[in-house]
């Protein structure tokens, strides 16, 4: 597995004439195999550091680096959305991801990640016929069809009902423990980074202002000890966050 080293990462845009700096100056580890959570506010730089690591934009200044340094990792992205093709069933939408494999291959995947996300039965509805956690578990099913070194989740769960981001976050977790796949979190939602991640990593204004490393079982709920005590201090933190600079 893949790790992700961010070296002084720095990343402007121009908004009316006036430079934005989204990411600056920003150092950061991810580990190798574990889920990490990136947290703040909105503007923070957590969405435009994800498109960095991503390489769909290209740092002002500063590296990132990957390990083993051998070769680039195959990334693969899920957003708030699932992003599925409404005329295309569940295992033509997860096909997308691996249409360059030879066709043997592209079935043996599929019928894999189907089953490793509890869709084997409904594989030929289309999106229209699926609740909102059965579309985004398609949207998770197909990033990791291409059996990724690195997946980045944007959002990914935040446009689901409680009840739904419950149920999920246990599949979730239960495919990472058979598939430890290096991942990135994006989330608003504290509770969320503390019920899914290893390590979360709070930014303010494009920097790392504090690192948090998460030393509970998996799963996890609200029940778990030490859950409710880790997220108050993480919100606590978020109150004291430096004003006005």
């Amino acid at each position: 597995m893949f790790s992700v080293a961010c070296h002084h990462l720095t990343k402007t845009f121009s908004r009316d004439g006036r430079p934005i700096r989204p990411v600056d100056d920003l150092t950061l580890t991810f580990e190798a195999s574990s889920i990490h959570a990136i947290i703040g506010e909105s503007g923070c730089g957590k969405t435009t550091l994800l498109r960095l690591i991503a390489g769909l934009l290209t740092p002002d200044r500063g590296e990132i680096c990957f390990e083993p340094a051998s070769q680039r990792p195959k990334i693969s992205t899920v957003f708030q959305e699932p992003r599925l093709f409404p005329w295309l069933n569940v295992r033509d939408n997860i096909r997308l991801s691996v249409r360059h494999d030879p066709r043997a291959l592209q079935e043996q995947k599929i019928d894999e990640v189907l089953e490793l996300v509890g869709l084997k039965d409904f594989a030929q509805l289309v999106p229209a016929e699926l609740s909102g956690g059965m579309a985004q578990r398609v949207g998770l099913a197909r990033a990791l069809c291409p059996q990724p070194d690195l997946l980045l989740l944007d959002e990914a769960f935040s446009a689901l009902d409680a009840l739904t981001r419950s149920r999920i976050y246990g599949e979730f977790i239960r495919i990472h423990e058979v598939r430890p796949v290096t991942t990135i979190l994006v989330t608003h939602d504290v509770m969320e980074a503390v019920l899914l991640s290893s390590h979360v990593h709070k930014l303010h204004q494009g920097r790392l202002q504090k690192s948090y490393r998460i030393d509970l079982p998996y799963p996890r709920t609200l029940a778990t000890p030490g859950v409710g005590v880790l997220s108050e201090t993480i919100f606590h933190d978020f109150m004291q966050q430096p004003q006005g600079d």
